[in-house]
């Protein structure tokens, strides 16, 4: 039996076609405390806060700015998984829910990661260029969150 590559061809692009029927939930407009965000527990200096919501927010907080082509599958699935992951292990959102160790433990591993070049992830800057982290707002954002240890 020959299977000619039209007939691969149009399989795929049904196969792909049928992917965009699935549209997971997106990340956006959740109920929350607005007193709980990481902006509210800590008084953030606004350059440090910028640099937060461009580089972080999008994958560790409820709501993320989506691009466009979070619309095609199978990049969306890949977008919500990178999302829960990363809303799982931290949310400025719900930063002030956490226990006070907790949150020392979690502002001792952005500036670990932070440091290490981990974070934000190479993936999601090699996409979204303003994400990455200037040597200047590295220094901003660690002087900061030492500042804040210290005086816990």
């Amino acid at each position: 039996m020959k299977i000619s590559i039209k007939k691969i061809l149009f399989i795929g692009l049904i196969i792909f076609l049928l992917m965009q029927l699935y549209q997971p939930a997106r990340n956006i407009g959740f109920e929350q405390d607005i007193t709980a965000d990481f902006t509210k527990v800590y008084n953030v200096p606004k350059k440090v806060e910028i640099i937060l919501r461009t580089s972080c927010y999008d994958c560790h907080s409820n709501n993320t700015n989506y691009p466009w082509y979070s619309y095609i599958q199978p990049a969306r699935f890949l977008m919500e998984s990178h999302i829960a992951a990363g809303k799982e292990n931290l949310n400025f959102n719900e930063w002030g829910n956490y226990s006070s160790r907790k949150q020392n433990n979690k502002l001792d591993r952005i500036a670990k990661q932070i440091q290490s070049n981990e974070m934000p992830l190479a993936s999601y800057t090699l996409i979204h260029k303003n994400a990455t982290l200037s040597a200047t707002q590295k220094k901003e954002v660690l002087d900061w969150i030492n500042k804040i240890e210290d005086s816990l």
